[in-house]
């Protein structure tokens, strides 16, 4: 028997970017072949589509857990990695997208709708692509981006024109199956029905859809039985149908009661106040139903619905019931505004924003958010001075390191971006037009040496070879006195 899943928890892992290459050219009578180090290819992203030959969730159901392929990392003399092709998910018409904490992210109704769920990363830069007028060779590549990896809860919603709702063993699969060619189970005892069943009515000129939910008691709304389960496959439903048992033996039953427990728990989910309901009489071959059918009629009727007498088993008033539903289809349908195709709506950034925001945290810390340092930081090799350098060159011509300043931070605070964690050290100043002397390497990042630079020792020696002019008077004065000295004692 085929298992009927209409709602799955999906683990998606994006591909991962792959990492660009650090290559300098080496030919014999070419000393200086310049970088070619190749670009990594982007990862793989994860795309639902809708297809119209799916119907069930049941393949995720079994595996849920879905990875999509990663980047190959590039290579020397300009060879570029390749990219992940994208992992296509095909789901039923009618599958809604929502977050863990219940956020609906997409609602795909039609066939080949596509929404990408998990986007994959983006491939680093070879040193090729990093060659600058001043980093002719640099000595790093930025690694791949790591893919999109979240949890996503597909919920499948039936997406029918009518929808039959009414107590178990009311009748409503019988019905579903002399009005269309759909063959659901039918037996003599309550929940036979345990999953939604969709069936197709031409009625002249006019098709729709009619689904057969499953039987719904007291307390379905709040998950008795197995009507909270499946009372998301009328929410897209214009036209509802009351499908009543009047030949029921069970006490306390009858098609007043019947009805007034169904739309309480309509009433209770909430959403389908404004549908217009038909009241189908079902079974009225038995004598006792045909009778118990004309003394409500008249009760039903003047609470505003059309109610119609039907049989399913000698088809009697069906032809009534399908040309009910099929006019207030078509009227549902001339009300409904045509839907327009999607428009390509360009937003450009304000001229004052800076593409991120500084945040200062309780414990002192101050945190920096937005797309592109984050994604820089991830793209970073740290464990080459010349590439964090490089980010470091890249962070303060964002201005990062300016409104750091800004916003209060003093050198040794926690500087969180992503998910690293600097020591803000504004001593350093990046930005400027630097230019690498030894590849992998930079100046700006190594201790300060207790040895004095060549340019201080030249100053100190040029600073000993000029006498203050205090010391040359008081030599004078000492070299006169000493003259008089001496001729005072050649006179004596």
């Amino acid at each position: 028997m085929t298992t009927f899943v209409d709602r799955v928890v999906l683990h998606l892992q994006a591909g991962d970017g792959g990492h660009g290459c650090v290559s300098i050219h080496r030919e014999k009578f070419k000393p200086f072949g310049g970088p070619d180090g190749g670009n990594g290819g982007h990862g793989g992203s994860v795309r639902l589509v809708v297809d119209p030959q799916v119907h069930t969730l049941l393949d995720f159901h079994f595996r849920p857990h879905v990875k999509a392929p990663n980047g190959k990392g590039g290579a020397g003399s300009h060879r570029d990695g390749a990219n992940g092709t994208d992992l296509v998910l095909t789901v039923p018409n009618g599958t809604v997208v929502l977050s863990q904490d219940g956020t609906v992210l997409a609602d795909l109704v039609g066939a080949g709708t596509t929404f990408e769920a998990a986007r994959g990363g983006r491939g680093g830069r070879g040193n090729s692509s990093l060659a600058n007028s001043r980093r002719k060779a640099p000595g790093f590549a930025e690694l791949g981006e790591p893919g999109e990896h979240l949890d996503v809860v597909l919920e499948l919603k039936s997406v029918a024109d009518v929808g039959l709702v009414g107590f178990p063993s009311a009748g409503k699969s019988s019905l579903i199956s002399v009005i269309s060619a759909a063959k659901p189970k039918i037996a003599d005892y309550p929940f036979t029905t345990l999953v939604p069943n969709l069936g197709v009515v031409r009625v002249d000129s006019h098709t729709f859809t009619v689904a057969d939910v499953p039987g719904l008691i007291p307390g379905a709304a709040s998950g008795k039985g197995l009507g909270l389960e499946f009372l998301r496959h009328i929410e897209r439903c214009a036209v509802l149908v009351h499908v009543i048992d009047t030949a029921t033996l069970e006490l306390g039953r009858d098609p007043l009661a019947d009805i007034d427990a169904i739309e309480d728990e309509l009433n209770q989910y909430g959403g389908l106040a404004d549908r217009p309901r038909l009241v189908a009489l079902n079974k009225i071959d038995v004598p006792d139903g045909r009778d118990l059918a004309e003394i409500v009629r008249p009760d039903l009727e003047a609470r505003g619905f059309r109610v119609f007498e039907i049989s399913t088993a000698t088809r009697e008033g069906l032809k009534e019931l399908t040309f009910a539903m099929a006019e207030l289809v078509e009227e549902a349908r001339a009300a409904t505004p045509i839907v327009e195709p999607t428009r390509i709506v360009i937003r450009p950034a304000a001229v004052d924003d800076a593409g991120f925001t500084i945040e200062a945290e309780p414990d002192g810390s101050y945190t920096v958010r937005g797309s592109r340092p984050e994604r820089w930081v991830r793209q970073t090799n740290f464990d080459n001075d010349e590439a964090v350098g490089y980010l470091a060159d890249r962070l303060a011509r964002l201005g990062v390191e300016e409104k750091l300043a800004k916003a209060g931070a003093q050198p040794g605070d926690l500087v969180r971006i992503g998910e690293r964690e600097f020591d803000w050290q504004p001593t350093l100043y990046a930005g400027v037009e630097y230019v690498p002397t030894v590849r992998g390497a930079d100046q700006r990042l190594e201790e300060k040496s207790t040895r004095a630079s060549a340019a201080e020792r030249l100053a100190a020696r040029k600073a000993r070879r000029q006498r203050p002019a205090d010391e040359i008077g008081t030599d004078a004065t000492d070299a006169t006195d000493g003259i008089g000295a001496d001729a005072a004692d050649d006179a004596e």
